[in-house]
């Protein structure tokens, strides 16, 4: 136990915000503040919006962090699928490095101890500007791997196909509009809802029409250019390393089987979030009719959500991701719920080294894991963002788990993060008076 602070009276005092970009995507950071001076460091999920976080601030003033599962039943409620689930998330990950640190103990010890010392990190490589070279994804590939990474990703779908004639069929003229008004949702980087967009009546249609009711699908010509970029690919890279695929594009699941029995032949690690993940009998149908394994989950809320996949064996892989999922504890309970069933985790993680580290603690806990995702490489201060790690965090593919009481991490770089401030949301941790007596009436039953 840390001696300087009291952990039963330790009380919650305030709960303020710092909005960076391109780390690699936007992110709201969290800091809730004591009474006895400790702060703890949370994060609402990339390309969310603080508000669902600044809505629980009148709910926790007060409370002793230390009460992690208790407050989180309490503003469970407030979060939801995706994004939604980022306020509620990311505080629940900072409640338990307040906790570590009123304790004196690593997040890890506090979710049941450690399996390992360190945590296999999988490279995500996006195919943009990649166009339909297979050769030129194998060799950005390959550079992962004289990095020292062990695990790879790739971005793989229907974009690639966008402008070739003949490779995607579709109704007439549906996929002009698409490119016209939502290019995002063909872009293998993206599917991500914008401001501009919602403001765009049409934009906003189009890129929120689930995958069973674009009518798009994939030719033969198209299934020959996809196979063969995964062919090139894997040319270029050898059998050796897993690669896993992500990306594939909003189309049916029965072309999402066409294409699977496609690609068997080259050993992919998982095919990724093919269909929406509330679809569980289309999940069954996929994972049925292919050997290549099924791989969902960074938009699941809570392990309810999971409950379904997991136990229907739907996926062979479940994918969730901290800020999403319900945090630490929760993203534990879903990973013995999988381990209990067989299917393994590989973490998804696309947020600044705050989340990182909240993920590789509650990694280095759970039995089942493969890997967890990095999608920072390509950003050089990135790591810079917090002290009191190891310095490179990421060596030879993995991080090791930091021993350190909470998350790890010591401090915040306050001078990077006004560097990298989102200008639209300008102000490093302003103050949120106007939350604290925000109020309804919370209780969902009579």
């Amino acid at each position: 136990m840390n001696k300087a602070i009291d952990p039963s009276t330790l009380k919650i005092t305030d709960m303020r915000f710092a909005d960076i970009i391109d780390a690699p995507k936007r992110c709201t950071l969290i800091k809730i503040y004591t009474n006895q001076g400790i702060v703890g460091y949370g994060e609402v999920r990339d390309a969310s919006s603080k508000t669902y976080a600044l809505m629980l601030k009148s709910r926790l003033i007060g409370e002793n962090p230390c009460n992690v599962d208790r407050l989180f039943h309490k503003i469970k409620q407030f979060g939801g699928p995706s994004r939604q689930g980022g306020g509620v998330s990311g505080v629940e990950i900072a409640l338990w490095d307040l906790a570590g640190k009123a304790y004196g103990v690593p997040l890890y010890q506090l979710l049941g101890g450690k399996y390992r010392d360190s945590i296999r990190i999988y490279c995500d490589t996006d195919a943009d500007g990649m166009d339909n070279d297979g050769h030129a994804m194998g060799l950005a590939l390959k550079k992962r791997m004289e990095m020292g990474f062990t695990f790879l990703k790739m971005d793989l779908g229907i974009g690639l196909l966008m402008d070739v004639p003949g490779a995607l069929n579709a109704p007439l003229g549906f996929i002009q509009e698409m490119k016209e008004n939502a290019p995002h949702i063909l872009n293998v980087q993206g599917g991500s809802v914008t401001a501009d967009m919602v403001r765009k009546q049409k934009s906003y249609d189009i890129v929120t029409t689930a995958h069973p009711f674009t009518g798009i699908h994939i030719t033969e010509k198209g299934l020959d250019i996809l196979e063969k970029y995964v062919k090139d690919v894997r040319d270029v890279i050898g059998y050796e390393v897993p690669l896993a695929i992500d990306h594939f594009g909003h189309v049916c699941v029965e072309d999402c089987i066409r294409f699977a029995r496609r690609i068997e032949k080259y050993n992919i690690a998982w095919m990724e979030d093919m269909i929406p993940w509330m679809y569980t009998d289309q999940y069954k149908r996929l994972l049925n009719s292919t050997t290549v394994p099924v791989c969902t989950g960074e938009d699941i809320y809570l392990k309810e959500g999971f409950e379904p996949l997991i136990k229907g064996h739907a996926v062979s892989v479940i994918h969730p991701d901290i800020l999403t999922c319900g945090g630490a504890l929760e993203l534990k309970k879903i990973a013995d719920m999988a381990d209990e069933n067989g299917v393994a985790v590989a973490i998804h993680m696309a947020e600044s080294p705050i989340a990182c580290m909240a993920a590789v603690h509650v990694a280095a806990a759970m039995h089942n894991v493969l890997a967890m995702e990095l999608h920072s490489v390509d950003v050089p201060w990135w790591q810079d963002l917090v002290k009191g790690l190891p310095s490179p965090l990421v060596e030879n593919g993995f991080i090791k788990v930091p021993d350190g009481p909470g998350l790890g991490i010591t401090e915040l770089n306050e001078e990077l993060i006004a560097e990298h401030i989102n200008p639209d949301i300008p102000g490093v941790w302003e103050p949120t008076d106007e939350w604290d007596k925000e109020f309804s009436n919370d209780r969902i039953w009579s």
